[in-house]
């Protein structure tokens, strides 16, 4: 299991950009970034494999990206185009396999302002 830290949130105006990062105490095969408005379900937002299999959910398409860098550890999520139903609270996670999350990290608050 590895610890999971999150940045790189903040408030933004709609149109603009956000960079994501989460730095994990270790290597982890699959991660992925989630994110949960208040009073919805949280939504998986991206997932990306250690070998840079990627998936996206069709809300975010074309307007977010996901990359890693296994020499540090770190996952990152550019985010543009940013809408006002962006506004969540996006974390990360880790795990083994597709199906499987062993780590979560504790959260980092995205505002899009319209």
């Amino acid at each position: 299991q590895v610890q999971l830290v999150e940045s790189g949130g903040g408030l933004v105006q709609a149109g603009g950009s956000l960079r994501l990062s989460c730095v994990a105490s270790g290597s982890s095969n699959y991660m992925f970034w989630y994110r949960q408005a208040p009073g919805k379900q949280r939504e998986l937002v991206a997932s990306i494999t250690r070998v840079g299999i990627i998936n996206y959910a069709d809300s975010i398409k074309g307007r977010f990206t996901i990359s890693r860098d296994n020499a540090k550890n770190t996952v990152y999520l550019q985010m543009n185009s940013l809408k006002p139903e962006d506004t969540a609270v996006y974390s990360c996670a880790a795990g083994p396999l597709a199906y499987v999350r062993t780590s979560w990290g504790q959260g980092t608050q995205v505002t899009v302002s319209s």
